[in-house]
């Protein structure tokens, strides 16, 4: 797993004057014991697109370092103010929400669907959907147990989140990791990576996706 730089790199740059390129999918990961097919995740978008991460602290609970694709970096919440040194640094939140096309939450934690749908905004998970350009999607897979799928509270933040326009790959029901048997499971990689891919398609405008040096 690549902890690195929160740069978009020259050769980024050189390319979107090249022509067409891939679709650039930020994925991301809130804390659900669902985070452990994260990995499975990015490799299901390694070929179509090109895929950074961002992962939150109680997300790494649960990631299996060794299931990320090589070369893949992964961002936390270390890095979001590592690299601000005064005014006129670059803010990582706002550089990554520049860089992609179409954000990707899966999982989607009970409480970060709260915090999303209220606007909050504590980690660079979060940092990143409060700055997001509405006009790009979002999708979300949420993964939580059945009893907290069914809360009301959780239609509400539903409802919330759709008014913004991000799209939600319902869960599926099967056994939990819990032990209770009931809906709330996240839906499969292979799922959430064909939804994405057939509702963005394969041509991304780039005009408004070039980082400033």
């Amino acid at each position: 797993m690549d902890f690195a730089e929160p740069m978009v790199s020259e050769q980024e740059v050189v390319n979107d004057n090249l022509g067409p390129r891939k679709p650039r999918v930020l994925i991301a990961a809130s804390g659900s014991v669902a985070a452990m097919k994260f990995g499975h995740l990015l490799h299901s978008f390694s070929d179509w697109a090109e895929i950074k991460a961002v992962v939150t602290k109680s997300s790494l609970h649960f990631i299996d370092k060794a299931s990320i694709p090589k070369g893949v970096v992964i961002y936390t919440d270390e890095e979001e103010w590592s690299s601000w040194k005064k005014i006129g640094d670059n803010v990582l939140h706002i550089e990554l929400r520049k860089w992609a096309d179409v954000m990707v939450i899966a999982p989607l934690s009970a409480n970060t669907l709260g915090k999303i749908a209220g606007g909050l905004c504590d980690n660079l998970l979060t940092c990143i959907v409060r700055a997001w350009d509405f006009s790009k999607p979002i999708f979300v897979a949420p993964a939580m147990n059945t009893y907290m799928w069914n809360n009301p509270f959780t239609q509400r933040h539903l409802d919330a989140i759709s008014e913004l326009g991000i799209s939600l790959v319902h869960p599926i029901t099967k056994r939990l990791a819990c032990g209770d048997y009931g809906n709330g499971a996240m839906a499969e990689p292979s799922v959430i990576y064909s939804t994405v891919m057939l509702a963005v398609g394969s041509q991304v405008q780039t005009s408004d996706n070039v980082v400033s040096q």
